[in-house]
């Protein structure tokens, strides 16, 4: 039977117990800002359903988490600190008419009393959060009737847009009683984002967010930027008015808003604003209470730490001065000119710091994962409690930034074509006597303490014998304790995930976040016909296949063709075409969700064949359906059948 988490070793628990003299413990401010304002929440613990009775997020799992509430030795001190911060929930006043709820989803809804009604900023992940966040305010503000007049999206991230029908019936947004607010790009980048690559990124989410963990002291205690992500319906509107312009004001509701675009920081869309009659500066996500990623766990493209630094300069010169109350959309807000100044600076400094160290250093020939080991930030900086690595971190930082300016080779011609990792492990492994030898050699080193070193050599045997009982579960005792002492959410997860596939296998994701709609219907033609090219079959498309496709409801034609195993398309009918396809956009996209299959709409009528249908056909079964439950820490299926188009699960 596979084992059960295990207590933190002696070396673990050394190793946290020395983060606390290493750290201003004894600074309890964030303590007291995140509870400044405080009006109230639901009786604990909060839980909230969807329609089925499903929840769909809670805190229950938390509810040990609080102010007071010691350190477990399992659990890296400084990341209990933000953990516990992380918990705190319900409606805050920011300031005379900005309202927060918080914790009620990853990020945070700011709700901003205008002339008539509400302005809302950026309605969480999943509709019912959004919903219930919104109830909350208008309960405890004693305001059963107030309207939403204008939604404000900060950036194209799903948990700053994903709740908008929760908030906002789709008819008032089209009858034009409800603007809808967002930088320029958003929609493009919202509904692309996780589209091409969007199968690999939501299962190593699961590892970065740790939805699968036991939550608890052994399990999952914060995801450093929230307390997690909840599992509703997903949602999008598209914007009514879109910013371009640093420096572009507009009027919501009696409300003046100054618009500072930062694209390419920690979004490809994103602006922060400034409230000039209120002196309120919101920073989104561009500066939020730890260090972010330059790049994420998760998978996404490397963002830019020089362009985020330069924005944070220039909100700091534009609005530093003239800013009294600075809130974000994660975590808590902050009070006073000289404090949001300082936090300001330091926030750019740090990315700044982070982007240059690194170039000098890769200027002097050294590689990402060499740069990394001896890189410390400044004490200035390292001893803010909002530069901590909780969601980014230094390590994992600094390659990323080596990443986007050097790319993923290292210079040294001997990894410029390695062995991939199932055949150089078990040549590692035959060299250093066999499996039971490296399992002693990674024995004796845990039993030291040295965890990397014992991770490293349990891999090789793993990736060799997937079977090895014995390794796996060493190896999931090893992944456990740099878990335990990781001061990183995001890391701990990854940790505590890779020893849960070790023991128990992959975890089946049964209640991940399920997209409505709108989502579907937001992504153009262009995204749709770009993704199906992501999935072909390409060694298996020998034969070339020529297709017109007309949408009779919004009048668009498109000519794809499959040729030398790629997909492309022309945005108008051309002659000789092997089949044409006639349907409604409305088709497509039931389709593409699920709710009708392509048979169906041909029987039905719903979708009408002009020439080959076989040609047709063919093209389906060349559309890949990608494993959304892929291992990560073992071996994969046959790569060589995957390649070729073979099912391998």
């Amino acid at each position: 039977m596979p084992s059960k988490p295990r207590d933190a070793s002696p070396y673990t628990i050394d190793a946290n117990t020395a983060a606390l003299n290493t750290l201003p413990f004894d600074d309890t401010a964030d303590f007291e800002d995140a509870s400044r304002g405080y009006i109230g929440t639901w009786d604990p613990p909060l839980r909230i359903t969807n329609e089925k009775g499903k929840i769909v997020w809670t805190l229950e799992p938390f509810a040990d988490q609080t102010r007071d509430a010691p350190c477990p030795p399992t659990v890296n001190p400084s990341l209990w600190r933000q953990a516990r911060l992380n918990t705190m929930n319900g409606l805050f006043e920011v300031t005379e008419g900005f309202y927060q709820v918080r914790t009620f989803d990853m990020s945070n809804m700011t709700i901003i009393e205008g002339k008539e009604g509400l302005i809302l900023i950026d309605p969480l992940i999943s509709c019912e959060c959004a919903a219930d966040a919104l109830r909350l305010y208008r309960t405890l503000r004693n305001r059963p009737d107030v309207k939403v007049k204008a939604v404000i999206y900060t950036h194209s991230h799903v948990d700053h847009f994903g709740g908008v029908c929760g908030v906002v019936d789709p008819e008032d947004v089209r009858a034009k009683r409800v603007e809808i607010v967002a930088p320029a790009g958003f929609l493009e980048h919202a509904v692309s984002e996780n589209v091409y690559a969007g199968i690999a990124m939501t299962r190593r989410a699961q590892y970065m967010y740790g939805p699968y963990l036991v939550p608890g002291p052994r399990g999952l205690v914060d995801a450093g930027l929230g307390k997690g992500q909840s599992v509703g319906r997903i949602s999008i509107i598209a914007p009514t008015k879109t910013i371009s312009r640093t420096g572009d004001t507009i009027e919501l509701d009696g409300v003046r808003i100054e618009f500072h675009m930062t694209p390419g920081a920690e979004a490809p869309a994103e602006f922060d604003f400034y409230f000039p009659d209120h002196r309120v500066f919101c920073a989104a996500e561009n500066a939020t209470h730890m260090m972010h990623n330059i790049q994420t766990l998760r998978g996404a493209r490397v963002r830019d730490a020089l362009a985020w630094s330069k924005y944070l300069g220039e909100a700091l010169d534009l609005f530093g001065d003239k800013t009294d109350v600075l809130f974000a959309q994660h975590h808590w807000p902050m009070w006073g000119r000289d404090r949001i100044a300082s936090y300001l600076a330091k926030q750019r400094d740090m990315y700044r710091y982070l982007n240059d160290q690194t170039l000098r250093m890769l200027n002097k020939g050294y590689t990402g994962i060499e740069i990394a080991e001896v890189f410390e930030m400044p004490q200035s900086l390292a001893q803010e409690w909002f530069t901590r690595g909780y969601y980014g971190t230094v390590s994992h930082n600094v390659k990323a930034v080596y990443d986007r300016y050097m790319g993923w080779f290292d210079g040294n011609p001997t990894n410029l074509h390695p062995l991939p990792p199932e055949r150089s492990s078990s040549k590692y492994v035959e060299l250093m006597g066999g499996a039971a030898r490296v399992i002693d050699a990674a024995g004796a080193a845990f039993d030291e303490g040295e965890y990397r070193w014992a991770a490293e050599l349990l891999d090789k045997v793993v990736f060799h014998d997937p079977t090895n009982t014995k390794a796996k579960e060493l190896l999931a005792n090893t992944l456990e304790q740099l878990g335990y002492q990781a001061e990183a959410a995001t890391w701990r997860n990854f940790y505590l995930m890779g020893a849960q596939e070790l023991r128990h296998g992959v975890a089946i994701p049964g209640d991940a976040p399920s997209p409505d709609a709108s989502m579907f219907s937001a992504m153009t033609l262009d995204m749709i016909f770009d993704s199906l090219g992501a999935r072909l079959k390409g060694p298996l498309a020998r034969d070339p296949i020529l297709m017109n496709w007309t949408f009779e409801d919004t009048g668009q034609h498109y000519a794809v063709e499959v040729s030398n195993g790629a997909l492309s398309y022309v945005l108008h009918a051309r002659e000789g075409a092997d089949v044409t396809v006639t349907t409604t956009r409305t088709t497509f996209d039931e389709v593409l969700r699920g709710q009708l299959s392509f048979r169906d709409a041909i029987t039905t009528n719903a979708l009408r064949l002009e020439g080959s249908a076989p040609k047709f056909l063919h093209f389906l079964k060349l559309l890949d359906d990608g494993n959304p439950t892929f291992p990560i820490v073992t071996p994969r299926s046959d790569i060589e059948a995957a390649w070729k188009g073979e099912d391998v699960g």
